[in-house]
């Protein structure tokens, strides 16, 4: 269990999870709190992980960094999600060893599950069950072997570690952009941009696709709760599977748009069902404080109010 004066590093500190829990940590007074930038520790670059470990000698880690895209983003650039994500992860993942960290918690994804049956809430134990979905294989399969390191290493060095396999995450500080990010925030910005053009809204696909949306202010308390109390893959996920369409009427109902929407169907749906079992995390005491609507809510109105100085 981390204790106030433990050294906790963050990667990927400037990131989405990493801002939250960051200042989630700072929040519940822990003082020593790390979260390197790139341009201080490039995590593609082993001998500049290697001496950022040894130069910080971390207590616990939270492995946060990674290049993420959206659907689309994945889709376009496959070779380059494997290869970054796959240095980034064996940089960090050897330099915890090497450092003798206490714990890493590493962040998975959702996208590392096979399509199995359709409805049915992956388990942890269901991702070596068949390959990923083809949209995203490439950052899938990086983050399948993030997950065999940490297993090979704790077989090897007895190196304990969770491993968040990660729904999808938005909030305050996402990266708003329409062609490579997420669904929620792409969404978000589409609703803005166009309330304010006094335009239709058009969304990729049917909205019949079911997901599980996790707002990042509960990912950051998730992550404390894990890295105290689990140990190997759990599922970071609301244990709630929406519609697209769903976050659409959210949105649309918030922004007075209901009647401004328009299916773009020659896009893709993604990957029909993407649901996880949260019952290892729920046992490990985690409740959840938000409803979808509720942090749907309070991302649009951080965007607006920051919508000429986001990211994208």
């Amino acid at each position: 269990m981390i204790q106030r004066d433990d050294v906790i590093l963050i990667t990927g500190g400037s990131g989405l999870a990493g801002i939250h829990l960051r200042e989630y940590l700072q929040s519940q007074s822990f003082a020593r709190v790390l979260a390197p930038t790139s341009a201080e520790c490039d995590l593609t670059d082993r001998r500049a992980v290697l001496d950022c470990f040894k130069r910080n000698q971390p207590d616990y880690v939270f492995h946060m960094a990674g290049l993420v895209h959206g659907i689309m983003g994945h889709m376009r650039n496959q070779g380059e999600a494997y290869l970054k994500n796959t240095l980034i992860n064996t940089h960090v993942i050897d330099a915890c060893h090497e450092a003798g960290v206490k714990k890493v918690v590493a962040m998975g994804s959702a996208a590392m599950y096979p399509d199995l049956e359709p409805g049915i809430p992956r388990t942890e134990e269901d991702v070596w069950k068949g390959p990923p979905h083809a949209s995203e294989f490439g950052y899938a399969h990086a983050k399948r072997g993030m997950l065999a390191q940490l297993q090979a290493y704790e077989n090897s060095y007895g190196m304990p570690y969770a491993f968040a396999v990660s729904t999808n995450l938005f909030g305050p500080h996402d990266r708003f952009n329409l062609e490579t990010g997420h669904v929620v925030p792409s969404l978000v910005k589409k609703f803005y941009d166009a309330k304010q053009a006094k335009t239709p809204v058009t969304v990729w696909g049917d909205g019949s696709a079911r997901r599980d949306f996790l707002y990042v202010k509960d990912t950051a308390r998730a992550l404390h709760t894990i890295m105290d109390n689990i140990a190997g893959p759990v599922n970071l996920a609301s244990g709630d599977f929406h519609r697209i369409r769903d976050v659409v009427n959210i949105l649309a109902a918030y922004t007075g748009m209901e009647d401004q929407i328009v299916w773009d169907t020659s896009k893709t749906n993604g990957q029909m069902f993407r649901g996880c079992d949260v019952s290892r995390l729920r046992a490990a005491g985690f409740t959840w404080h938000y409803t979808l609507e509720q942090a749907l809510h309070e991302t649009y109105d951080w965007y607006a109010s920051h919508s000429g100085d986001v990211r994208h």
